[in-house]
């Protein structure tokens, strides 16, 4: 499965996330091989859990697992410092964003501890949060943990 496969099943669920009155962020956790461990989307409206990040969603449902060396995780939007650190924590292998241009994460920090970073800076992804943010900056803000 390529990036762009990948990066599909993120975008699915970052949809899923907005219909349900969501942020719209989805992510997905691959295995070494390509195999879909688990995926999952922004739920902290939802769920009313400011935990609930599409990364920390997409490694829940990932279960237990004695390693992550070597799997991929696949965020339609660059992983805020909380997830960063998730990845980092871990031992996430690869990181796939699907955009950086609304938010700039902690990707830059996770490449200089050698995880591999692959911005893909997706024409889909850009207009979903682009067009989230101007709907629901209140939203947006809370979600970021700044003021508007």
């Amino acid at each position: 499965m390529d990036v762009r496969e990948m990066l599909a099943v993120a975008v699915a669920e970052a949809r899923q996330g907005l219909v349900e009155g969501g942020i719209p962020i989805g992510a997905a956790l691959f295995g070494p091989d390509g195999d879909l461990l688990g995926r999952g989307h922004n739920r902290r409206v939802q769920d009313g859990d400011a935990s609930t990040h599409a990364e920390t969603a997409a490694f829940r449902a990932a279960g237990r697992r004695p390693g992550y060396r070597g799997t991929t995780m696949v965020t339609t939007l660059s992983p805020c410092w909380y997830c960063s650190g998730l990845v980092r924590q871990f031992g996430i292998s690869h990181v796939v964003i699907g955009e950086a241009r609304t938010f700039h994460g902690g990707h830059d920090w996770l490449a200089e501890h050698g995880v591999r970073i692959t911005l893909l800076d997706d024409p889909e992804c850009v207009a979903m949060m682009t067009d989230f943010i101007a709907a629901r900056p209140e939203l947006w803000f809370e979600d970021i943990g700044q003021e508007g």
